[in-house]
């Protein structure tokens, strides 16, 4: 393995080549591809990196598909099925493994979304998990990360940072959070909400979109970078939940864990700046916020509510 590449930079050198005969895959430089008549996209989860060791089997399996149908909604994609691998060291015992299923039955049943296949194979290492979901593009088709224009709104759905306080509460590193707090902030963390409706409607609207997965400023900079285009966000203006909002006033150090920390899995998406975005909150139930806006460059800025640059020591979660 190549050092000093990284994650995306091994990507783009060593296997987007291989996509050269598949117009699809886009060069891998979108969450998903198009495969005939289906959008179709994978992401993997592992013990001690994307979850917890003592985390409940149920909810295990549920951030696993659901960090895949958050994909499909953030291209505006209705799911179709899934396909499973797992692999699972001797200790995951028959109680372990029926208590995963019984967490995506739950969920099949919430997103209209089948199990269609897949594998299962032990290994001595640590639980390892990966999803590969279909979806039916829109009608307006897939969107992509392509689209935003200088003069663009950018947008984010729900609230920021909760996701990657949770990890900090489950991990006991946060300072002691009042009643109710710790446990709103963990379900936030190991339950993402995919926003399938609201992509669906966003289908059209958004000119370019995807998930938040590794930070809000991280894919922010993957989105701009797609689309060659640079980015102010307004850190005052990025939506925080009550937990988060009471968390950073007594530890104004944790915004940048709300602006980088990942684990949010909201829509982040960009749109004309006359685009009716009340409306189309209102029609889907789903708080919409603006945060900043695209312009010409390719930098990617976070400034204070006076204007001024925010130094953030990393922007996003990277494997290495």
């Amino acid at each position: 393995m190549s050092a000093g590449l990284g994650e995306f930079g091994r990507i783009q050198r060593f296997f987007a080549p291989l996509t050269a005969a598949a117009p699809g895959a886009f060069g891998l430089a979108d969450d998903a591809a198009v495969i005939g008549d289906f959008v179709v996209t994978v992401d993997a989860i592992v013990e001690g990196v994307h979850f917890l060791p003592h985390d409940p089997p149920e909810r295990v399996a549920q951030k696993l598909l659901r960090v895949n149908l958050s994909d499909l909604a953030a291209k505006g994609a209705r799911p179709v099925g899934y396909v499973l691998t797992m692999a699972l060291p001797s200790r995951c015992d028959d109680r372990w493994v029926e208590r995963f299923a019984e967490g995506l039955a739950q969920d099949q049943t919430a997103f209209g979304v089948s199990l269609l296949g897949g594998d299962s194979v032990s290994t001595p290492g640590p639980i390892t998990l990966s999803l590969t979901a279909l979806g039916e593009p829109s009608a307006c088709g897939m969107v992509r990360r392509t689209g935003a224009g200088p003069g663009d709104l950018i947008f984010v759905s729900g609230t920021i940072g909760d996701g990657a306080l949770g990890l900090l509460a489950a991990t006991g590193r946060l300072a002691e959070p009042q009643p109710g707090q710790r446990d709103y902030l963990i379900g936030r963390y190991q339950l993402p909400q995919p926003r399938l409706a609201l992509g669906r409607a966003l289908a059209g609207t958004a000119h370019a979109m995807m998930d938040i997965s590794d930070g809000l400023v991280g894919d922010l900079e993957h989105l701009c970078a797609a689309s060659a285009v640079g980015a102010v966000i307004e850190a005052a203006a990025v939506p925080l939940s009550e937990a988060a909002a009471s968390l950073i006033a007594l530890d104004p150090g944790l915004l940048e864990t709300v602006l980088s920390g990942g684990d949010d899995y909201e829509l982040l998406f960009t749109v004309a700046a006359e685009a009716d975005m009340a409306r189309l909150a209102a029609a889907t139930g789903v708080n919409l916020t603006c945060i900043g806006r695209i312009e010409m460059g390719d930098a990617v800025r976070a400034v204070d509510r006076d204007g001024f640059p925010i130094g953030l020591s990393q922007t996003g979660f990277r494997h290495s």
